[in-house]
């Protein structure tokens, strides 16, 4: 195995070990940690008038979260609530359908909705009949393109059965992502999700019997009584389920912040040599099956979306994850939840009290965000072009922001000189460019132009880099 992986990709376990440090993920550059909560509800409605008046005005990218679970996972560092209370779902509901049309008044009608996304949480905490109200709610608010529109779920197939998924499949959804983590009963039974090959399979052929065009499956490495051999057997499971793409995690043992990791002990988890471990053999298996690397945690089949973007050089970055569309501005729905709106992030209240509260005074709930300066439109460039895409044309980079790439940015040459001796990247007068090796430590690189590091909070508790 070691020997296939190092040969394609140069799989350095020694250099990654080095760098597998704590950094951003950069699903947003700058990151969250550093949104300001002088950028309140008026900054957002601000912004989306703005945004209207753009010559052609971005089309809409939704996302919803649905934070209701109904037992907790102690890996997750997810903004949940873990309830069987029915009722807290309704009265949720009431709010977000009263937010959607507050939000949709700031945004001209003829802009329309292409792409849409529920994650939680547990979306399928919401039966069909109130996922079937919430849809009806957004299209008549923003407006869908039909039948292009791009609509994911996430799934716990442990509370979705055939008829569930059909329903939403009717509904207009198209691309389901099914949450595995680990097949192995141990590994379950540490982090209190017992879930089944059975089940899982009868969401996924549920979802392709229902005309779904995509499935993903989610799984995470570093978890407690995890080892090789038992993860190359999940590995299997996943592989003979063919799914069109596969993430997988890293596990961010983080205790201080999240309660419900307390409940794993730290004994159980596999060491740092052990996680890089997981991590090959992951690499070497998904690949060997035919699942294109599309960067960090992302596998996909070669005639998939996120792959024929990263080979046409459209690949993005955002909240979610590898996305395939750009222009977009992004709206984000319910607590906790992230808006990406012309040069402006926003988040909504992260606890319900403080959501519900703006929602029933008919405020937006929109609580911290920021403006982005000039310096954060290029670094953010940057960091875009090496995450999605490995290198960095300087002639066409300085023609777009009107600057000379050196002049620019002398230290951070210098910090990457640092990388290409450790042969991580390639310097030249016309390009950066990752190296095999590098694509592994991708948030490494990107540090190199992160200018927020330098100002170090108490509040930025990142992940491990792998």
């Amino acid at each position: 195995m070691s020997t296939t992986v190092r040969s394609e990709f140069n799989f350095d376990a020694d250099l990654i070990e080095r760098y597998d440090v704590r950094g951003p993920r950069y699903t947003s550059y700058p990151a969250a940690p550093h949104f300001d909560k002088q950028f309140g509800a008026e900054a957002f409605a601000a912004a989306a008038r703005t945004s209207n008046e753009d010559p052609i005005p971005r089309r809409l990218s939704l996302y919803l979260h649905a934070p209701f679970c109904l037992s907790p996972c102690f890996y997750c560092g997810c903004t949940r609530i873990i309830t069987r209370d029915r009722s807290k779902g309704e009265s949720y509901l009431v709010r977000l359908h009263r937010e959607i049309e507050l939000v949709a008044r700031l945004f001209d009608r003829d802009r329309k909705t292409i792409q849409l996304h529920f994650g939680g949480g547990t979306p399928n905490f919401f039966d069909s009949a109130q996922m079937e109200d919430l849809m009806e709610c957004l299209d008549r608010h923003f407006g869908f393109v039909r039948p292009t529109l791009e609509a994911g779920i996430e799934i716990d197939p442990r509370s979705a059965d055939a008829a569930y998924v059909r329903a939403l499949g009717k509904l207009g959804f198209n691309r389901i992502s099914v949450g595995v983590q680990d097949f192995d009963l141990s590994v379950q039974t540490a982090v209190n999700r017992i879930q089944s090959i059975d089940e899982t399979r009868a969401v996924i052929e549920s979802a392709r019997d229902s005309g779904f065009k995509s499935v993903s499956l989610d799984l995470i490495y570093g978890l407690p009584k995890q080892t090789v051999s038992s993860f190359e057997r999940t590995l299997d499971e996943v592989i003979a389920l063919a799914p069109d793409r596969v993430a997988a995690y890293g596990y961010a043992h983080m205790p201080s912040r999240f309660r419900a990791q307390r409940r794993i002990r730290a004994e159980d988890l596999p060491d740092a040599r052990g996680r890089l471990a997981l991590f090959e053999l992951t690499l070497w298996k998904l690949t060997a099956a035919g699942y294109c690397y599309i960067g960090m945690d992302h596998f996909a089949r070669p005639d998939d979306d996120l792959a024929v973007a990263q080979r046409h050089g459209t690949l993005q970055r955002n909240f979610q994850g590898y996305s395939t569309h750009a222009a977009c501005d992004l709206i984000g729905l319910g607590m906790s939840s992230i808006s990406h709106v012309g040069p402006t992030f926003s988040q909504n209240a992260t606890d319900l009290i403080g959501y519900s509260a703006a929602i029933d005074a008919g405020r937006l709930a929109v609580v911290r965000g920021l403006a982005l300066t000039p310096d954060d439109m290029v670094r953010a460039d940057v960091i875009q072009q090496l995450m999605c895409h490995g290198v960095i044309d300087i002639g066409a980079f300085e023609a777009r922001h009107r600057l000379q790439f050196d002049a620019y940015f002398p230290r951070e040459l210098d910090r990457l000189e640092t990388l290409a001796v450790e042969g991580l990247v390639e310097l030249d007068p016309e390009r950066i460019t990752v190296t095999p090796a590098g694509r592994f430590l991708l948030r490494n690189i990107a540090m190199c132009f992160d200018a927020y590091l330098a100002q170090p909070r108490a509040d930025t508790p990142y992940s491990r880099v792998l």
